[in-house]
């Protein structure tokens, strides 16, 4: 159905909210009635998701013909593995027959095509390059060739064992990353975001460059729900952007501020781009850790952007928002409950009862379904609610499936770097080229961070980025957290940084200018997304808020008054010289502390 289509077909979109109902009830179910078998989990939450990948999201009626026809054999073939779980579980990984080996390869196939459907060629291509490596490197000569494996071991381990497509990582997917997707979803279909805008619009409307730094805040609250640098600018940006122009901001550095705000979302506790639930998963380390190590960071990235808006104050006359245009102080007060509500259900249940993160957000998400049936002016309208339901439950859906399909497709390459021990001999190139120096390690990394992350979303080019580094930094003295952060941080770097650079493309259409002039005044104003991972290594007391509070603030204080002094020689209007020895001198005081130590 195309998208036209979902708003004039109000029938044809309430079949959609039934689905979403049931992919809702599948998930939130999974945390209420008790443990599901991986081998029936797992292959469901694919099922769920394949309509919304081929079907729903579909833009013409050939796609949407040929869609449904893969829809169809993705369900069967994934119904098949949770229907025979208990008998494939006794195979060990091996296929027996040329049905099973039929849907492995229907599996792999699906997979791969509801990737590029979703988000284009890179991260499929990845995973069929990966495919042909586990089937053929035995040929190649040298380190990076294998030992090889059967075909049937191969293929069996991808798809009828928990070390391919039901690894842990889809896991995840299914049990904890669903659930806050869901709890975002619902949030969205309400008044939250109107709420986020009240609240960014009361703190700093008033001040010098008011409306670029409302833009600032209501994309660090927004974004700590929605977890993506595109949905953000989407919706952020629809408010904030008009309002910089009308203000009369250069349009450049008001596409700017929108796309290096945004991007902050996915590194903004609680839900960070679903990182923080494969962190916790590939660390160990407990979702409220994740939490706490990444706050202070997540801070100090919008601390620096606020500070290069003032440095741009200085460049160009950034009016505040007009009194007549703030909201009153009643609608700042009503519409923050819609969010603040919820939040504060996730966090008591997480922190005060110390249940599990995924039991948090269930119960978020009932807290915030109550919400949807009231407005900002506290009255019950049925028509309103039923559209705000459908809104959830079809914005849930969608956004469940396209997790799915990115997280699926990336369990391809993970499970063939394990099978072949790939990873491992890129591992050993990485720590052999950078001479087994921590340093030229981190620059390796970066790198492979940047141009994967230009291709990839972010939580993909990050699991695949981990998978292969992450060895390499462990061992050569960072903490696990301190690696996975790192890497994470520079998976985000394309958002940004050109030729590719999502959150600068939709923010640059939006006000009608040139991406590359948005593009490097976003660079400048984002210079924290350069810096901070690196402080990270350097200043590593910055991830301990939970365990050393008073070390971590005294790196967070260091860091903030490098970062202002680096925003403001690349922002502020002074001479070269002057502006080089700002820059020189942010680096010196985040990183010569570190040689002196």
């Amino acid at each position: 159905m195309e998208t036209s289509n979902r708003t004039t077909l109000p029938l044809a979109g309430w079949w959609w909210a039934a689905l979403g109902a049931l992919s809702v009830l599948f998930h939130l179910g999974q945390v209420f009635y008790g443990l599901v078998p991986n081998l029936v989990s797992r292959p469901l939450h694919m099922a769920l998701a394949l309509p919304w990948v081929f079907v729903y999201a579909a833009k013409t009626p050939a796609a949407r013909r040929s869609g449904a026809v893969l829809a169809v054999l993705g369900v069967a073939a994934a119904g098949w593995v949770a229907l025979n779980q208990n008998a494939l579980s006794d195979q060990y990984g091996s296929l027996e027959g040329p049905l099973q080996i039929f849907i492995a390869v229907v599996l792999l196939a699906v997979v791969m095509e509801g990737a590029r459907r979703a988000i284009g060629w890179p991260l499929p291509l990845m995973a069929l390059l990966a495919l042909l490596y586990g089937l053929f490197g035995q040929h190649l000569s040298g380190e990076f060739g294998h030992s090889g494996t059967p075909l049937a071991s191969f293929l069996g381990t991808l798809t009828i064992a928990e070390g391919g497509l039901w690894g842990s990582l889809t896991g995840i997917s299914v049990g904890v990353v669903a659930i806050f997707v869901i709890f975002g979803a619902v949030l969205n279909a309400g008044e939250a975001g109107q709420g986020f805008m009240n609240i960014a619009a009361a703190a700093a409307g008033r001040l010098n460059g008011g409306a670029a730094k409302v833009s600032v805040v209501s994309s660090a609250l927004f974004g700590s729900i929605s977890g993506s640098a595109s949905a953000n600018v989407a919706s952020t940006g629809a408010i904030t952007l008009p309002a910089m122009v009308k203000l009369g901001y250069p349009k450049r550095l008001a596409a700017a501020v929108e796309a290096v705000a945004s991007s902050g979302g996915q590194i903004m506790p609680p839900l960070m781009g679903a990182g923080a639930f494969v962190m916790v998963e590939l660390t160990g380390v407990p979702y409220t850790g994740i939490m706490a190590a990444a706050l202070l960071p997540a801070i100090l990235y919008f601390v620096a952007v606020w500070i290069g808006v003032n440095a741009f104050c200085r460049r160009f006359e950034l009016k505040g928002i007009a009194a007549e245009d703030k909201p009153a102080l009643r609608d700042v007060l009503v519409t923050s409950l819609f969010f603040a509500v919820p939040f504060v259900v996730l966090m008591w249940v997480m922190f005060v009862t110390d249940l599990t993160p995924q039991y948090a957000a269930a119960l978020a998400v009932l807290a915030g379904a109550l919400m949807l049936f009231t407005d900002a002016r506290l009255s019950w309208n049925l028509p309103q609610t039923a559209r705000r339901l459908q809104t959830a439950l079809v914005s849930a859906g969608a956004q469940v499936a396209m997790i799915a399909a990115i997280i699926l497709c990336a369990s391809i390459i993970i499970g063939v770097l394990s099978i072949t021990g790939l990873g491992v001999k890129i591992t050993s190139v990485i720590l052999s080229g950078a001479g087994g120096l921590l340093w030229p390690s981190l620059g390796l990394t970066a790198l492979a961070c940047l141009v994967l992350g230009m291709e990839v979303p972010t939580t993909a080019a990050y699991v695949i980025c981990i998978s292969v580094a992450g060895p390499a930094l462990t061992k050569l003295g960072l903490e696990p957290l301190q690696a996975h952060l790192f890497v994470f941080w520079f998976a985000l770097l394309s958002t940004i940084t050109p030729p590719v650079c999502g959150a600068v493309y939709i923010a640059a259409g939006m006000v009608e200018e040139a991406w590359l002039k948005v593009a490097f005044t976003a660079m400048a104003l984002g210079v924290g997304l350069y810096v901070i991972p690196l402080g990270m290594i350097a200043n590593p007391a910055l991830l301990l808020v939970a365990t050393e509070p008073l070390a971590a603030l005294l790196a967070f204080g260091q860091m903030a008054l490098g970062l202002g002094l680096m925003s403001f020689g690349l922002i502020a209007p002074s001479s070269w010289p002057v502006r080089v020895v700002q820059v020189v001198l942010g680096c010196g005081v985040i990183f010569v502390p570190m040689l002196l130590r």
